[in-house]
């Protein structure tokens, strides 16, 4: 969810399970006040929040500390997730995600536990190799400061691609949780944007593995068919350890949320 997403977050609610991780973004046009205010609420509602830090937005320390300081108050740095970030140019003194988490900032104010991102499809600007380069070095400082690690990945159409990732991040000796992006139901002509936004893969061979079609763009579409092979494939990868979903509600927190609930009932049925 963003800062707006809050009446959103409270439509949702009784769909949501407890316990249940949220994610708050770190959005440029959004500020302090906004982030603060839906991390209290997700926490308020009975859910986990997860707020956002993106390095590359922060235009110093301080404005890290003040950050953690405001979300240590509402009981929200004990899980956080750790992202690059859009700008080319940093704002301030962390180029990387990598730079937060080596910084030694984050244990000072609670935190217990970084998300960190994984991309099983690359990434448009960025090379693969130095993806791969900041996963090990992002996975081996938290390790070494004893924090908690989840590797959070840019979400995906294809099941082939993600299951030849999640090898390599086993291959590369990094036993984190991971938790596969799953684009929650949405319009299809949306998914796409998102998907040409973000660089992943969405030709006509991929989408229609998924459940769409190219000629039909005015439906909506959902990850039943991606899930369920997806939880296939890990069940049958013995190396693939820990690996869950981690839901973009692309089409709304309630649609999300109704449709996890749906899907649960049905392959439990």
């Amino acid at each position: 969810m963003t800062g707006k997403d809050v009446p959103g977050l409270h439509e949702a609610q009784d769909v949501i399970p407890q316990g249940t991780r949220v994610n708050v973004t770190f959005l440029g046009n959004e500020d302090l006040e906004m982030r603060v205010a839906a991390a209290k609420a997700v926490k308020e509602a009975g859910f986990i929040p997860i707020p956002h830090i993106s390095a590359r937005r922060l235009s110093s320390q301080a404005q890290l500390e003040e950050f953690l300081d405001r979300l240590q108050q509402v009981g929200a740095t004990e899980h956080v997730f750790a992202v690059g970030g859009d700008p080319a140019t940093p704002e301030g003194p962390y180029e990387s995600a990598f730079d937060v988490i080596r910084s030694g900032v984050l244990q000072s104010y609670g935190v217990r536990e970084v998300s960190i991102s994984g991309y099983p499809e690359g990434h448009p600007d960025i090379p693969t190799d130095v993806l791969w380069d900041h996963l090990e070095k992002k996975a081996a400082s938290l390790k070494d400061q004893g924090l908690g690690a989840v590797i959070l990945t840019q979400f995906a159409f294809d099941t082939d691609p993600v299951m030849q990732w999640i090898d390599g991040v086993r291959d590369r000796g990094i036993d984190a949780t991971i938790r596969i992006g799953t684009p929650g139901p949405a319009g299809i002509k949306r998914l796409l944007s998102f998907a040409r936004r973000f660089g992943v893969g969405a030709n006509a061979m991929i989408v229609k593995k998924y459940g769409f079609s190219l000629t039909n763009l005015l439906g909506t579409a959902g990850p039943d068919t991606f899930v369920t092979e997806l939880g296939d494939l890990v069940a049958a990868d013995p190396k693939a350890g820990d690996v869950k979903l981690h839901m973009y509600a692309f089409g709304g927190l309630r649609a999300t949320a109704e449709w996890a609930r749906d899907y649960q009932a049905k392959v439990s049925a």
